[in-house]
């Protein structure tokens, strides 16, 4: 099998896609937007991919991965792509897709519930998608979210967690002055990050240490004793290789984070629809998990991982 380079047109072989190919029902309560038909931010369903799609990551790992399978399934549908990958943070991103620069980018509903909206309460799956739809920028909606699921988490070694008595997010607050974190910098003024956790649950902290989503930097501070918590993400294969310890959630502070297509207006016409929600309902957590341990751990190139996941499940062009 011959794999046509990155940014040229792979034509479908996926011609007989199903108009009904949605994401399956992830709550049983769910009123969120689960159909191919769901809009968002007041989009009319109106636009044009056939001038092609540039997709957007941010700067790490898992969202390059991601962009890059939104990639493989849209070519597999006849869509011209363009992944323009570690642009940055949601900071970057957002003003970008609103700007034109990008046109679709790989989301996670709380996280971006939360950037919009930092007084956000909504925390089941389908709650979460209708806020989204409200809190949008004009121009821009979400499509069906998947079901693969990554959170943030907190997380100290067992040391730390023992001579402290940590189990819980609570239990920091116990600790006050006392303790340094390690996290991405956009983390100390986030709802889910140094905000949250003063306003939930009182904690304030020793430091705070700018360095990288959960990526090298952090993990390597963790490791060293440089930071005594550290926030990563669930899907990342480190928290059980290290045995470190996820600090509970009881006031749940950290909402659900399936990850959802966020997509300018522009460009959300049924062929993108009808692509990525099949993409969505095959793609499970731990299929991302593992996808990210083949990128951070052995070495692997992101396109090529998504390739390889997309070729296995029928989703890229042979």
């Amino acid at each position: 099998m011959t794999r046509t380079p990155r940014s040229t047109t792979r034509r479908s072989l996926l011609g007989g896609l199903l108009a009904a190919a949605a994401v399956p029902a992830l709550a049983a309560c769910s009123s969120g937007i689960t159909s191919l038909d769901g809009q968002g931010g007041g989009g009319t369903g109106g636009g044009s991919s056939a001038g092609g799609i540039t997709i957007g990551t941010a700067n790490f790992t898992e969202n390059q991965v991601l962009g890059y399978l939104y990639a493989e399934a849209l070519q597999a549908a006849g869509v011209k792509t363009k992944v323009r990958a570690n642009l940055g943070t949601r900071e970057i991103l957002i003003p970008a897709l609103e700007g034109g620069d990008i046109d679709l980018l790989p989301e996670y509903q709380g996280a971006l519930l939360h950037y919009l909206d930092p007084k956000a309460k909504a925390t089941e799956e389908g709650e979460m998608q209708n806020a989204l739809a409200i809190a949008l920028p004009k121009g821009l909606q979400i499509l069906p979210y998947g079901m693969a699921e990554d959170s943030d988490a907190f997380v100290v070694t067992p040391g730390t967690a023992r001579k402290y008595g940590l189990t819980s997010l609570a239990d920091l607050a116990k600790q006050n002055g006392k303790l340094v974190i390690g996290a991405a910098p956009e983390v100390k003024k986030r709802t889910v990050g140094a905000v949250g956790l003063k306003d939930v649950y009182g904690v304030e902290f020793k430091e705070f240490k700018s360095l990288d989503s959960s990526g090298p930097l952090v993990k390597g501070a963790l490791k060293k004793g440089d930071v005594d918590v550290a926030n990563l993400f669930t899907t990342d294969t480190d928290i059980i290789a290290e045995g470190w310890v996820v600090l509970t959630d009881p006031k749940n502070l950290i909402p659900g984070q399936h990850v959802v297509p966020l997509i300018a207006d522009r460009a959300a016409d049924s062929t993108v629809r009808r692509a990525l929600a099949r993409l969505g309902a095959a793609l499970t957590t731990k299929d991302l998990t593992e996808l990210n341990r083949l990128v951070d751990k052995d070495k692997k190139d992101p396109e090529d991982v998504a390739h390889g996941w997309a070729a296995a499940h029928g989703l890229a062009e042979k």
